[in-house]
């Protein structure tokens, strides 16, 4: 009967799905941990000229240029500068099929928590101020709810397009202005 009883314990252990929750303005979110590659401190982030607004810019992780997106602005908040607290979620995002790497810009990550099924309903029809297609679910805590987003939807591929466009456009024009310039 014991290993009854913990075999149920594992079943319900692997039932659970672990997420990274951030905050944004007062409103707690939550994505996937499968889907963070990591969390860093904000850092300084290179501006990319004629790049929407929601792209604060690009920073250089290891070598590889990661576009970064301000959350807030993404989803119609407003825009707030940077304080100690504030980090870019290094996530991947796989849209239409292609993966790709991007920072999320949040005001501070909190913690990593586990919801089992019972836990996630389905989203609201009406009461956040994200759209509702990129909310996955709302997590119940004891005492608050938490938005589950869906990574792959907060992110269109128009969006990732416009994003790596003009990344390669700004280097396309600083290669000749290098060449130019010799």
């Amino acid at each position: 009967m014991n290993n009854e009883t913990e075999k149920n314990d594992m079943t319900q252990d692997e039932e659970t799905i672990q997420y990274l929750t951030f905050k944004l303005d007062d409103e707690s979110f939550a994505t996937e941990i499968s889907k963070v590659r990591e969390v860093l401190e904000y850092t300084q982030v290179t501006p990319v000229p004629r790049s929407p607004e929601f792209m604060q810019g690009v920073i250089n992780l290891r070598g590889s240029v990661v576009p970064v997106v301000d959350l807030r602005l993404q989803f119609g908040m407003t825009a707030v500068e940077p304080t100690v607290d504030s980090c870019i979620i290094i996530i991947e995002v796989n849209i239409d099929g292609t993966s790709t790497v991007l920072g999320a810009l949040a005001d501070s990550v909190q913690e990593v928590i586990n919801f089992k099924p019972e836990q996630l309903e389905p989203a609201p029809s009406f009461g956040t101020r994200v759209d509702n297609s990129f909310v996955q679910h709302m997590g119940k805590l004891e005492d608050r709810f938490v938005i589950v987003l869906d990574m792959n939807k907060v992110f269109s591929l128009e969006q990732i397009n416009k994003v790596e466009k003009t990344s390669t456009e700004n280097n396309d024009t600083a290669d000749s202005s290098d060449t130019e310039a010799a």
